[in-house]
């Protein structure tokens, strides 16, 4: 339930307070969206965000090619060996010289596509400023660090900026600043634990892709839910030691979380659509019966997280890439079926994020590590039927190219996320001081939504 005018207040001044921080010490856009926060209405609607993540960083380039003239030749010319055939024609509302094709795994998603309810954005990335090649060549503008390094581009899509001492992730931030975070059941994740579902004051509870989650307090021993409570019950109300508490009470209380998980996704109805055994579609699967339950919770706001790892393609592309696209066009197509079911398409707006693209150039069996690329998100809220950005060209040694194929973005990813918070509920203030590099930026470029 979202913080009253006067809880918004209490919890301001409980921060200057107890913080040690003082007015003056914060920004004015900082200040601006505390206000924005206290002053907001009740939340009245239902919104949820699905993040699929990419592991690996996704040969994007291959997912969006170009079908005609010069810019396909050029695309032929430079991806060699790795060339799409015969790839799946978009009529995009925006005309695009040499046209977009879609990589033909992924023809499940092609009528989700002619029905507005999917788009993609092309040619993002991580930026800090807008970077010519000139620029990068000569240091000019801050770059983000460790370019082409999984780990921290993984860290800097999840945090939403460079992270350097920030420990939250934007997916957080946006469900906390429209304080729709106090529920559990708000900040679900299917893949584990991640960097953009952690906050402030939020962790996402971790629930298992068949639903249902089962207390193993011992090996070989599974005593009854209700049996380990009371045994933790017990023990919380015996222990002088603070530390004890703590655990005790944080163990207790996850407890209640499983309890309360599972007795809601016992009443979830039945769904007719029927999900592949992947593991990308048993995830969804389990979103589309945590959302089918989204009435009983309470929850005015949701995140979830989903993942499918196996895109570091080095080798074996043209087997790998395949199968890793019909993945996910197939999960995709069998999540917008459940989501039509539950009358949902409006409420739900799911999309990708990657460690980065990979190389225009083949290593020989594979691409390298690279830098920009294309995404997608869907859903009937989303300005489908489009890609948004622009369609990268795919020429070695271009005024975009730093070297072996690896394009400079020419949109950043905060422009990407600034949208996607802004359908979410927040206000621009609110998106502007989450998303601090969007200042460098045209923050209207991406018209993601209608």
């Amino acid at each position: 339930m979202p913080y009253s005018n006067e809880q918004s207040r209490r919890a301001f001044l409980s921060l200057c307070l107890k913080g040690g921080a003082s007015i003056a010490a914060l920004t004015s856009l900082q200040l601006q969206a505390l206000a924005s926060s206290a002053s907001s209405s009740t939340i009245n609607d239902y919104k949820a965000l699905v993040c699929i993540f990419l592991h690996g960083g996704s040969d994007s380039l291959n997912m969006l090619v170009p079908t005609s003239g010069s810019e396909r030749a050029d695309y032929e010319q430079s991806r060699q060996n790795l060339v799409v055939t015969e790839p799946i024609t978009l009529n995009t509302t925006t005309h695009f010289s040499g046209g977009v094709g879609l990589h033909p795994s992924m023809s499940a998603l092609e009528p989700i596509f002619n029905a507005g309810q999917l788009g993609f954005v092309g040619g993002v990335g991580t930026l800090i400023t807008p970077t010519s090649l000139a620029d990068y060549k000569n240091k000019a503008v801050p770059l983000p660090g460790h370019l082409f390094s999984h780990n921290d581009q993984q860290a800097t899509w999840m945090h939403g900026q460079e992270k350097v001492s920030l420990n939250t992730g934007w997916g957080a931030r946006i469900l906390e600043r429209l304080n729709q975070h106090a529920s559990f059941t708000s900040n679900i994740s299917l893949a584990g634990a991640n960097p953009w579902q952690v906050g402030a004051n939020t962790t996402p509870y971790a629930l298992n892709k068949n639903g249902i989650t089962k207390i193993n307090a011992l090996r070989g021993y599974q005593p009854q839910v209700d049996h380990v409570k009371s045994i933790v019950d017990r023990l919380l109300s015996t222990t002088t030691n603070p530390i004890q508490d703590a655990y005790a009470s944080r163990l207790s209380s996850s407890i209640s979380n499983v309890q309360n998980m599972n007795a809601l996704l016992e009443q979830a109805p039945t769904l007719n659509t029927q999900f592949s055994d992947n593991p990308l579609s048993e995830q969804l699967a389990a979103v589309a019966k945590s959302l089918s339950i989204s009435n009983q919770t309470g929850n005015k706001r949701q995140i979830f997280f989903v993942s499918l790892g196996g895109f570091d393609t080095h080798d074996d592309q043209l087997i790998r890439q395949p199968a890793l696209f019909a993945t996910l066009a197939t999960a995709l197509s069998e999540f917008h079926s459940a989501l039509a079911e539950l009358s949902l398409q409006e409420s739900v707006t799911t999309f990708t994020m990657s460690d980065f693209g990979r190389t225009l150039t083949s290593n020989g069996d594979g691409t390298d590590h690279g830098w920009a690329g294309n995404q997608l998100l869907m859903g009937a809220a989303v300005n489908g039927k489009e890609l948004h950005g622009t369609m990268l060209s795919q020429q070695l040694e271009s005024a975009i190219d730093v070297g072996g194929g690896r394009l400079i973005p020419q949109f950043s990813n905060e422009q990407y996320f600034a949208p996607i918070a802004k359908w979410f509920g927040l206000s621009d203030i609110e998106v502007s001081d989450i998303f601090p590099n969007l200042a460098n930026f045209d923050a209207a470029a991406l018209q993601l939504f209608k």
